[in-house]
């Protein structure tokens, strides 16, 4: 990756994007700001629900600018993909020729991620690709990075894991088929301290809530995920 070109980070604010985010540092390569996908109508990070004064917080702490896309409640792909092209050609127009994602194993992602920034002229460069993911969560920990998990899908996990801090002995409590870092949507979390940090973001546990959502892919199923909800201690105080 050439040192002198202008780059943004799709930052989910999970230990995925915090641990390539070091990579970066490691490399001295200089991340320009983090994007993330905020939902307009609840006000959080689409994936996964965190709230956007929690995202503020975290991205204050890595030093780096934080740029938000907004999205409606319910967009379709084809909104979706329409603000995502304008949201690209803004920052295109910045002088950013490089982008960052956390992805580590899901080709048909990763292929979808570059066609949509080649005609951009957007290079994708992916600092996790095809590790070991029992190893990264490994690395992840020893490197003193924290993280809980805030997200899950119920046909994978149960409620007991919601909340929960990461560790190797929570992971080894995970069912054979979850993989250790959730890299098919099993959970997602929110990554509050480590070597990318100033300092730890203060938080709180907050409710735990379940939505149930129609699977695309099979007119009957239906998926539940489970959210954890995450306050500011600033904020609750």
């Amino acid at each position: 990756m050439p040192k002198n070109s202008k780059t943004y980070f799709n930052w989910s604010s999970g230990k995925d994007s915090a641990l390539a985010l070091y990579y970066l540092k490691q490399n001295n390569i200089k991340v320009d700001c983090l994007l993330t996908t905020i939902n307009a109508h609840y006000n959080r990070v689409s994936m996964h629900g965190l709230r956007r004064e929690v995202l503020e917080a975290q991205a204050a702490q890595t030093s780096i600018p934080l740029d938000i896309l907004e999205v409606p409640e319910k967009p379709s792909m084809e909104e979706y993909n329409a603000l995502m092209k304008d949201k690209i050609m803004e920052l295109q127009s910045e002088g950013y020729t490089q982008t960052v994602f956390g992805d580590i194993f899901l080709e048909d992602l990763k292929l979808y991620r570059e066609r949509m920034l080649s005609p951009y002229g957007i290079t994708s460069v992916f600092p996790l690709w095809k590790k070991d993911t029992m190893q990264l969560i490994h690395e992840f920990l020893h490197l003193g990075f924290k993280a809980v998990i805030v997200c899950i899908d119920n046909l994978k996990l149960d409620a007991s894991f919601l909340g929960k801090e990461l560790s190797i002995e929570l992971v080894n409590q995970f069912p054979e088929d979850v993989d250790p870092c959730g890299e098919n949507g099993e959970f997602h979390t929110f990554c509050f301290d480590g070597p990318i940090f100033k300092n730890p973001i203060a938080f709180e546990l907050g409710e735990k809530v379940y939505r149930t959502y129609d699977d695309p892919s099979d007119k009957i199923k239906k998926i539940k995920f489970g959210f954890c909800d995450i306050l500011l201690k600033s904020i609750i105080n």
